[in-house]
């Protein structure tokens, strides 16, 4: 039975690694997502790994030719328990893949709809279990929010990761 599993390669090195698995008949998942990058007041976007180091591979672990995959260019080894390569919980890659654009990238906060004025719960941070009201979202990464401190609305900056949706 074929499952996803996680390889770790050298820095920066998730392309070669990729390729030289998949000439070896290996299925491959590099899941990538566009960045924006700004540098000496020049800004652009670049394709960017979402997660550095890591690349999914899919093989049938009672195969004998897994064991190839840790001597390919590029990999260090794969993610193992003891001498077994641990398996990714079903359904993760499936997940991933739904977040993708038209592109192939992965979007980035893709799951929160909120319109100016949605209310919302802080999951994590110094105002973590705090409600906010969505005002905008700043970029790919980040949204504004209006926060009720001491009697006032505060115009804060969060992350989208640190955002969930009231129930």
């Amino acid at each position: 039975m074929k499952n996803w599993f996680v390889v770790y390669t050298q820095p920066r090195n998730e392309d070669l690694a990729s390729e030289h698995l998949e000439r070896q008949g290996f299925d491959v998942y590099f899941p990538r997502y566009r960045k924006s990058r700004s540098h000496a007041r020049r800004h652009d976007v670049v394709s960017s790994p979402l997660f550095p180091r890591y690349i999914f591979v899919g093989f049938d672990v009672m195969s004998a030719a897994w064991r190839s995959i840790r001597s390919t260019r590029g990999v260090i080894d794969l993610v193992r328990h003891g001498l077994d390569p641990v398996p990714v919980p079903e359904g993760t890659i499936e997940e991933i893949k739904a977040r993708e654009d038209d592109s192939g990238y992965v979007v980035l906060g893709k799951h929160l709809r909120l319109s100016r004025g949605d209310r919302f719960r802080i999951d994590s941070g110094p105002f973590a279990s705090c409600e906010a009201i969505f005002e905008s979202k700043r970029d790919e990464t980040r949204i504004i929010a209006l926060l009720s401190l001491l009697g006032r609305k505060v115009s804060v900056q969060l992350p989208i990761g640190a955002v969930a949706p009231v129930a």
